[in-house]
């Protein structure tokens, strides 16, 4: 829950400066006035209360019978005094300890009562700038409406700051900043004065000072709320199933009586101060297991005006990123790449700044290399622009996206437009609506001019500027960092390089051809309840669809049967796992992967192939229209037709990998997963274990394609299903022609059990690695199951209790974490067994309470059962939850492949909810008993190393068979 939105480090994109409109591009169509603002649209009532509070309501059909509310507040940690650092945030904590209306955790229980769940649906989150509350409520009960508008007022004037309350969520608050421990925040606070060059941006993080979060006085987090929690910084957003007069009136009946205070505090904008000098900053960690190289440019002030010609500034900068992330892209992708990868554009380190940045990720080749690749691609592009088969992909690509955002207007969610008004009322972006943005796309980009394009990237990419430049990575012997001075040079020899044009191949017009002698539709039956159609074609390969209209513009493919990784060989276990990025990457019928990526330009299309442990699959996507969908059965086709075998893209592929893998056992996590995984399997050879970089040495290219054409040089066993918006009657012509026409020869199918199981017994261990004091304890239970849709129901509500108990005990009642979760599922292949894990990150000197206290939950499960509450808020829940799930095409997709692959009815879908409501208490309490067995668990806990001389991790414990 209460997640933080850090300000972005090396990020590119944000919004561009104003560009005058050339004559040449004028238009009827076009607006007269560029700088004019643009007008909120239609499909939102904007207004503001005499206080000064402003509000924002849409009716919204998707999700049905759900309203969405927000509560924004324009005041985040960059508002904290000295004695307040931490509190922006710890008043968001405190909204849900007790307010005019709610007592300490009634409100938490009242909302999981009606359907809301805590973290996943009720949230918050505070940002330097801003804090923002979210709220999604059923709307079947108008009372349920009326009290979530309350709970919004009394987040908005009405909180108790209880000191008890307040005393018993510093340690949570406290954990919360424990789990933000480790190389990522040591650097922020090494780089943010930097960044900020001096602003107070960077003294204010929104996690604050563990010092003032232990000892600060009520008064001072009373006084942040009474300062800044006032209408003249709020705003109301109500987006969902409610008639926009209700809203209206609502709105007014719970904010119209806030007040402003008296003598208020001034609600400023802090400046950055652009960089006077180049500086370099070089630092290292030894637990950074990339090395990384970012220069920042000068900082300007440059708020979004909102207007017309600002809005005509972003799509040239659009496309700009999309360009210039092709470039960086395809010099990555060299035989010999001089970087892992590169980003480049403009960034917003606040909402009010604007800054040009880039950065690489460095290879073997080190930091000089990398850097000459980036900067000269920066002189070429302002010497010599880009190119108009470029400008014309871009202008296909981004009118494409305003195309499939118009054709979804009408199944949005409304969290999509919701968040579309938050940015209005932080940041002043426009909400002229999805039409008339589509018709300002269209008309701005039809005269967007390749001199524009080039002119606006001479003029973005800053020549010889002073910049920050900052090295992140580990001290290694083999990949010691350079020296400021050092960096500063190579910046500069290659800003000064000279870069020639760049020479681009000749791509065909479309993928492939239709095949000329097409597939034909054999046998053809329809199942009314269901809503499908089965075909089987003259290859044998049988195909599902779904027609649906959740969606107006898309389309979902999936087809998988048994097979796997698990019928290779140990040996070849490496090169398989690699086959189909290999694949995806080298391309197949005489196109590259980036050459197929360009092809594709202005569709929306897109197929992946996978090798699992168990199954090969194929996953894909597209638009509704003809097009878009005969794109992706050409790509499907083309996964299962001729390979292309390039060393070049290959060696460039296994570098970045190398180099992605390198320093990865520094991560503590990573070190943690490892020994988790070999304590669970016993280092089985078919473990489910990350790639290490030991794997690589051991992967061979021509091996890799030969395991995936043995998995794929077929489609015999694949049914595939489909999904979405399309017309059956005119799909079938294209089914017939491609996947009537892919190979279904022999091979081998069928899942093959390789011996993997779980440990047996008490098994315990430690690993002690890192340096921060932070703790984690996982817990594994396993052993045989009956899999039945009923016993995988109780799991699940067995799941969502326990849940409910840890954050109701471990978390607010004791203190002991600030977020954990568990999760069971019950497997039928290749035998019938279930797995629980659970896995709660603490503190070191909590880890025996924290883990004391969930099998004391775990034992009260077994003995009484759930809490009647409990088990009533998971059943609401669920009941709120299926609706969206029908209207889903993902969960059709995934419940329709999974019926065909293991051989169910499908038709359990219609009953589903009725066997939910079926489950019972006692049921759950045997299951907990069922499937707790505290005779056969493994427990790792990750703990942080002890200081001594050897200063190594050790992995230590002992094992109690059962």
């Amino acid at each position: 829950m209460r997640r933080f939105r850090p300000c972005k480090l090396f990020a590119a994109g944000a919004i561009a400066a104003a560009l005058a409109l050339p004559a040449a591009s004028q238009s009827a169509d076009l607006p007269a006035n560029l700088s004019a603002v643009i007008p909120p649209g239609p499909q939102v009532r904007v207004g503001t209360l005499a206080n000064g509070l402003r509000y924002y309501i849409q009716r919204n059909g998707r999700p049905a019978h759900r309203l969405e509310l927000r509560l924004v507040v324009k005041a985040g940690s960059i508002l904290e005094d000295e004695d307040q650092l931490g509190l922006a945030h710890f008043v968001e904590h405190m909204a849900f300890n007790g307010s005019t209306h709610f007592r300490r955790h009634e409100l938490v229980s009242w909302l999981e009562s009606i359907g809301v769940q805590f973290g996943a649906d009720l949230n918050a989150y505070t940002s330097m700038d801003e804090t923002v509350y979210l709220l999604p409520v059923p709307t079947g009960d108008k009372r349920h409406v009326e009290q979530a508008f309350t709970v919004l007022e009394d987040w908005a004037h009405g909180l108790r700051f209880d000191p008890a309350a307040i005393d018993k969520e510093r340690s949570i608050v406290l954990e919360e900043a424990r789990t933000r421990k480790g190389v990522g925040e040591r650097l922020r606070r090494q780089l943010l004065p930097k960044l900020f060059n001096g602003a107070r941006y960077a003294m204010r993080d929104p996690i604050g000072s563990e010092e003032v979060l232990r000892s600060f006085q009520p008064d001072a987090l009373r006084r942040f709320y009474r300062d800044w929690y006032r209408p003249d910084l709020m705003a109301v957003i109500a987006v969902g199933d409610i008639d926009p007069l209700e809203a209206e009136r609502l709105i007014r009946a719970h904010f119209s009586g806030l007040v402003n205070p008296a003598n208020e505090r001034p609600r400023t904008y802090e400046d950055i101060p652009p960089q006077r000098s180049s500086e370099a900053l070089v630092l290292t960690d030894p637990e950074l297991t990339v090395r990384q190289i970012a220069l920042d440019y000068p900082v300007r002030y440059e708020p979004d005006p909102g207007t017309y010609g600002s809005y005509r500034s972003k799509l040239v900068e659009r496309m700009f990123n999309t360009l210039m992330g092709q470039r960086l892209a395809d010099l990555a992708q060299q035989p010999d790449p001089p970087f892992v990868g590169a980003s480049s554009g403009l960034d917003r380190p606040t909402a009010r700044h604007m800054a040009y940045a880039a950065s690489v990720t460095l290879g073997a080749a080190g930091s000089g290399p990398a850097l000459a690749a980036l900067l000269q691609e920066h002189r070429r592009l302002r010497d010599t622009g880009f190119s108009r088969e470029e400008l014309e992909r871009a202008r296909k690509n981004i009118l494409r996206s305003y195309e499939r955002a118009f054709n979804e207007r009408y199944t949005t969610d409304s969290a999509t437009y919701v968040d579309d008004y938050l940015r209005h009322f932080l940041n002043n972006e426009e909400i002229p609506g999805i039409a008339a943005e589509y018709r300002l796309a269209q008309a701005f980009l039809a005269g967007i001019t390749l001199e524009e394009l080039n002119a606006w990237t001479r003029k973005t990419i800053p020549d010889g500027a002073d910049k920050l430049v900052v090295y992140l990575g580990a001290d290694l012997p083999q990949a010691p960092p350079p020296s400021g001075p050092a960096l500063l040079a190579e910046v500069a020899a290659a800003e000064q390089a000279p870069a020639g044009a760049l020479e681009a191949k000749r791509l065909p017009a479309q993928l492939m051809a239709r095949p000329a002698v097409p597939g034909r539709i054999v046998a053809e039956t329809r199942d009314k309840a269901l809503g499908l159609t089965r075909l089987t074609l003259s290859n044998g390969i049988h195909v599902v669809l779904k027609p649906t209209r959740f969606h107006k513009d898309q389309v979902l493919l999936k087809a998988e049967r048994f097979g796997g990784l698990e019928l290779f060989e140990p040996a070849d276990l490496p090169s398989a796992r690699y086959a189909c990025m290999l694949v995806t990457t080298m391309g197949m019928d005489g196109l590259s992967g980036s050459e197929i990526t360009k092809v594709l330009a202005g569709h929306g299309a897109s197929i992946a192939t996978d090798i699992n442990s168990m199954t090969d699959s194929v996953s894909g996507s597209s638009g509704s229209s003809m097009d878009d969908i005969e794109a992706m059965l050409q790509l499907l086709t083309m996964r299962f037709g001729t390979l292309r075998r390039d060393e070049g893209l290959y060696r460039s592929t296994m570098r970045k990998q190398e180099d992605m893998l390198r320093n990865r056992d520094a991560m503590p996590e990573a070190r943690f997963e490892d020994a988790a995984t070999d304590t669970l399997y016993g280092k089985h050879p078919y473990a489910p274990r990350a790639i290490v970089a030991a794997d690589l040495a051991q992967v061979d290219l021509d091996r890799s394609l030969a395991l995936y054409r043995r998995r794929f040089g077929s489609a015999r066993g694949f049914t595939f299903t489909l999904v979405g918006n399309f017309s059956v009657d005119r799909l079938k012509p294209l089914l017939a022609a491609y996947i009537g026409n892919l190979p279904a020869g022999e091979l081998q199918l069928g899942y093959r059990d390789v011996g993997l199981r779980f440990a047996e017994g008490v098994v315990k261990r430690e690993l002690r690695a890192g340096s921060e004091p932070k703790s984690q304890v996982s817990l594994h239970f396993t052993g045989p199951a009956s899999w039945s849709p009923d016993e995988q129901l109780r799991m699940d509500a067995l799941m969502e209790i326990m849940n409910l108990r840890i954050t109701a005990i471990l978390r607010e009642k004791l203190g002991l974490i600030y977020g954990g979760s568990m999760s069971g599922e019950i497997d039928v292949v290749p035998y019938q067994h279930y797995w629980i894990a659970a896995h709660l990150p603490t503190g070191p000197e909590k880890v025996e309470a924290m883990t004391a206290a969930l099998f004391a939950e775990i034992e009260r499960m077994k003995k009484d059962g759930p809490d009647p509450a409990d088990l009533a808020k998971v059943k609401r829940h669920w009941r709120e939850d299926w609706p969206d799930k029908l209207r889903s095409n993902g969960y059709w997709l995934d419940v329709l492949n999974g019926a065909t692959l293991f051989g169910v009815d499908a038709q359990g879908l219609l009953v589903r909810q009725a066997r939910a409501d079926a489950v019972t208490a006692e049921e759950i309490r045997q299951a907990a008993r069922r499937y707790f067995n505290t005779e056969n668990y493994v427990q790792m806990v990750l703990n942080p190393e002890d200081p001594g001389p050897a200063g190594k991790p050790v992995l230590a414990g002992a094992a109690a068979a059962r």
